[in-house]
């Protein structure tokens, strides 16, 4: 192997609201080699994602944060360079969770293949990006969040915060194929066009001082279904215009990441908990791996929408790991626009 180091990026510290350059450290270490019965993988596209900022921090969550000193956490595509693992093949490209560095050392043992956090090789002739994008982790979170929790049925509203990124342009796109209306909420002119692009009914622009207004006149009968993936400003527009029995799937919270305190305003846990009861909303959090049983079936799905031309997808491509901090500060700020990924190499 010609190369003698391993970049990779670390976490130097931890984040007092949004992240900085500071916060990152970029290190070399000796290339490993692959364990007995485990492979040794050379990243080639590296995932950026909302999640991360959470793993940046020591506050409890649904996994442990990312210690000082650790590489960074995200979803890669890499390509097998050593194997002693059957199954795994050199030249092989696999779908992975070996963070933010040029190689990586895969014990099988301890991250069994075709599990949450295993590897999985993909199939010939898959664009390797997409692993990270519809057909992974983004497309899933969208499939299973709204098929489990938004239940779209024809004739009602679904509306989508975020909707030009990878998860919600997808659920929106979901929403049309079972016969609801979908009406977009981004960040915008550009990305609302883009949106309404994918067949959206209507899209607006989250930045808006009538947000509210806008909101009530492009679902005059109200919102059955509300994807969110922000919070905030949108949520309160929201809120209001949920129908009785509306369903919330909740899969993240961008807008209150990088808060270091509660946000200004009123306390407005009463709002939220009277419309619950007297709306009989249900309104649910999950994490994608909550429904890990059903990827085979979101592969076979969405694979065969996006064959067929029924959905599409969008990605902002960074390229050398270098790019990897500032390309995740931007879209914690919205600066990307679709699914965010970095050629690391290949």
């Amino acid at each position: 192997m010609s190369q003698a180091a391993n970049r990779r990026i670390v976490l130097a510290s931890r984040p007092a609201g949004p992240p900085t350059p500071e916060n990152f450290r970029m290190e070399q270490a000796p290339v490993p080699t692959a364990p007995p019965g485990g492979v040794l993988l050379r990243t080639l596209w590296l995932s950026l994602d909302p999640y991360m900022r959470g793993r940046m921090s020591d506050a409890p969550s649904y996994a442990p944060p990312v210690q000082i000193g650790e590489t960074m956490v995200g979803g890669t595509v890499s390509e097998v360079v050593q194997s002693d693992a059957p199954g795994f093949r050199p030249g092989d490209h696999v779908l992975g969770q070996t963070g933010w560095q040029e190689y990586a050392a895969v014990d099988l043992a301890k991250h069994p293949a075709n599990h949450p956090g295993g590897l999985r090789v993909l199939p010939p002739g898959q664009p390797p990006s997409t692993a990270l994008g519809i057909l992974g982790m983004p497309g899933m979170t969208a499939y299973c969040g709204m098929l489990n929790i938004g239940q779209p049925k024809p004739g009602e509203t679904v509306v989508v915060a975020a909707a030009a990124g990878p998860v919600g342009s997808l659920v929106g796109q979901i929403a049309k194929l079972h016969g609801a209306r979908a009406v977009g909420i981004a960040g915008g002119p550009d990305k609302c066009a883009h949106v309404l692009g994918l067949g959206f009914d209507a899209c607006l622009d989250h930045r808006a001082p009538d947000l509210p207004d806008r909101l009530a006149a492009a679902c005059p009968d109200g919102v059955d279904v509300y994807f969110e993936n922000v919070g905030g400003a949108v949520w309160d527009a929201v809120l209001p215009r949920l129908n009785p029995f509306a369903r919330v799937p909740v899969c993240g919270l961008v807008s209150y990441y990088n808060l270091t305190e509660p946000p200004p305003g009123p306390d407005r846990t009463a709002l939220l908990m009277r419309a619950v009861l007297t709306k009989r909303l249900l309104l649910r959090g999950f994490i994608v791996w909550d429904f890990a049983a059903q990827q085979e079936d979101f592969l076979q799905t969405v694979g065969g929408w996006l064959l067929e031309g029924k959905v599409r997808h969008r990605e902002d491509v960074v390229s050398g790991l270098d790019a990897a901090p500032d390309a995740f500060i931007g879209m914690l700020r919205g600066a990307n626009f679709g699914k965010m990924l970095v050629r690391v190499a290949g």
